[in-house]
């Protein structure tokens, strides 16, 4: 979503104050302008500053959940470019550009477990080292690879070596960004 919407909050709603992470309840009545709908939740400004609310509340700004993103018909087997894929759905409430696009995804590895199930394995890191949004960024990232065919378990790790800079952007990242 590119243009501010404005909407009245119908239910009590938890939301994550960005950038501190601190978990908030925006009560019921409050009027909020919708920033960003990317990768299933909204980034808000309300009364206070910016909120991110879940997919799972959608309802409550009157809006519908984002379906989760089509996945490849492979028999259940699990392939790194799923992962890599999944990974593309989950965004930094502040920029309109995917945690993989804005090179904040180090490493992706998968482990096959005993009882025929994986796990993921992904170092990230975050723009900036004082970001309070880091806990929040991550656990999306792990319930969207944890959705994936045959994981059974998801490890993301926020790191910090090296440090983020504007040059790990991709290509098409830099394009919605207007830095090309």
């Amino acid at each position: 979503m590119n243009r501010s919407v404005t909407v009245v909050i119908n239910r009590d709603c938890a939301a994550v104050q960005i950038p501190s992470g601190g978990q908030v309840t925006l009560p019921s009545g409050t009027s909020v302008d919708i920033a960003q709908t990317l990768g299933g939740s909204f980034t808000v400004h309300a009364p206070g500053g910016l909120f991110r609310i879940t997919g799972k509340d959608a309802d409550a700004l009157g809006m519908q959940p984002e379906s989760a993103p089509t996945l490849p018909e492979n028999n259940g087997e699990l392939t790194e470019k799923m992962a890599w894929d999944i990974l593309k759905s989950c965004f930094d409430p502040e920029i309109p550009v995917n945690i993989v696009d804005l090179g904040l995804v180090y490493d992706l590895a998968i482990e096959p477990l005993p009882d025929k199930g994986n796990k993921v394995f992904v170092k990230m890191t975050l723009t900036a080292p004082g970001c309070g949004m880091g806990a929040a960024i991550a656990g999306d990232a792990q319930q969207k690879l944890l959705s994936l065919p045959s994981v059974q378990d998801a490890s993301v790790e926020v790191v910090w070596d090296p440090p983020w800079h504007q040059s790990m952007i991709t290509a098409d990242g830099r394009r919605i960004l207007g830095l090309d």
